[in-house]
């Protein structure tokens, strides 16, 4: 992982109550871990615009200064009163969102911000230049939908780089919250080298779900071992990723995908399935990037 050691968990703030909510996700998520929490909002212009930098004036810098300070201290009262002895740092920036956020991930254990709703969904925008999930150096959890405190952790499993770093993160996850894993692999027929496919090459007379069985039990085995207090259930399907995915959220307490682009931008946005769960899934996802492995 690229954070490691005493780094905190960071949580993105901006006063709305999606923000509210991501704010005490990561403070659970902070007190299951025993890390610190930071408290972060960014106020500023973006660094870039048409191509040049925009320098605020002074006075508008200066209230939004205010009710920055105003969100951040209103929001570390409500993390201590709602999970008492939990260490809460803030901390604010006159940069940008997007790279104020960036740079914060190279800090953070994870990085954790509300649904992309409203101005937080130009975080998520699905392009080279906006891309949070995508491009920060420390995995990203998108707060949305409801979380069933009964549910499994569940993880999309491809055989690439990518799933493997994601079910790393997904057994520690199912672990710190005693709950079951599911791993998911899917196909479908019109998509050969899809997103849940790549690492998945069939011996010869072997169907695609028997490669797919095949696939999940070598990729889980050593996982298994390393945590044998999660119980984890299988499951290949022939479907569309984000369908199974996405209706698999419903009744998950996380969901845990790796990032992927493609083209010459792999790397700086993400795969149409991870995208489609940031913004419908029914509980928090959780993006993690090969660099964060």
């Amino acid at each position: 992982m690229s954070a490691t050691g005493n780094a905190p968990i960071v949580v993105a703030v901006d006063g709305s109550e999606s923000a509210a909510a991501a704010a005490l996700w990561a403070a659970g998520e902070a007190a299951r871990r025993h890390a610190s929490l930071l408290v972060f909002t960014a106020y500023g212009y973006e660094d870039t615009s048409f191509g040049g930098k925009v320098y605020p004036p002074s006075d508008w810098l200066a209230v939004k200064e205010a009710e920055a300070d105003e969100v951040l201290r209103h929001t570390r009262a409500t993390l201590e009163a709602a999970v008492p002895g939990l260490a809460v740092d803030i901390e604010a920036s006159a940069r940008g969102p997007v790279p104020a956020l960036l740079a914060m991930s190279a800090r953070a254990r994870l990085l954790v911000t509300g649904a992309p709703v409203g101005p937080i969904a130009g975080l998520f925008s699905g392009s080279p230049d906006v891309d949070l999930a995508a491009k920060a150096h420390c995995p990203v959890v998108v707060v949305r939908g409801r979380e069933s405190v009964d549910g499994p952790v569940v993880v999309g499993v491809d055989g690439s780089p990518l799933s493997e770093a994601a079910i790393a993160w997904a057994f520690e996850e199912a672990t710190l919250r005693n709950a079951p894993l599911v791993a998911l692999h899917i196909w479908h027929d019109g998509d050969g080298a899809g997103l849940f496919s790549d690492g998945n090459v069939a011996f010869q007379g072997e169907s695609l779900e028997d490669s797919g069985r095949r696939l999940l039990a070598q990729r889980l085995a050593g996982w298994q071992e390393k945590y044998p207090d999660v119980a984890v259930e299988r499951r290949v399907e022939h479907d569309k990723p984000r369908h199974r995915l996405l209706s698999a959220s419903r009744d998950a307490q996380l969901v845990v995908v790796g990032s992927r682009g493609r083209g010459g931008f792999t790397g700086l946005v993400l795969g149409s399935t991870s995208q489609a769960l940031l913004h419908h899934a029914g509980c928090p996802v959780l993006v993690v990037r090969t660099e964060n492995a």
